[in-house]
């Protein structure tokens, strides 16, 4: 286990390439507010929208996920505890204002970054006009 990717992976890298050719900026492995040893693969900040892509067998894609036949008890519990945590942490920041985009490391990084790039840009839009109408 330690020596598969946790961050940087190659899903990650592909889709924050495109989101930063299309001049988007944005936070790398950013904390989670109020969560420790959590983070958030792609973070837009001002926007407050959480992007994480999440690798099919760790967890549990419906699609590619297998479940190993070696130590298989242990490995379910693993596997249910992260599929937990993910939810434990989507609802966190849910509660906390954030929108939240989990996509799976199978997708393509090119709509991935056109779904992110139309939440960003449309969040980012409501949030001037709000500005504009309370004359910020």
């Amino acid at each position: 286990m330690s020596r598969q990717a946790s961050k940087d992976t190659n899903a990650e890298l592909a889709v924050r390439r495109l989101l930063h050719a299309a001049g988007l900026r944005y936070r790398v492995e950013y904390p989670v507010p109020g969560m420790a040893r959590r983070r958030i693969d792609v973070a837009f900040t001002r926007a407050k929208i959480a992007v994480l892509i999440d690798g099919c067998f760790w967890h549990g894609c419906p699609e590619h996920a297998t479940q190993p036949k070696a130590n298989a008890e242990w490995w379910r519990k693993k596997l249910d505890r992260n599929m937990a945590r993910d939810l434990e942490t989507t609802e966190h920041l849910t509660a906390l204002g954030w929108t939240v985009l989990r996509f799976w490391e199978h997708e393509d990084p090119g709509d991935v970054a056109a779904r992110v790039r139309a939440v960003v840009e449309r969040r980012l839009a409501e949030r001037a006009g709000k500005q504009e109408a309370w004359g910020d």
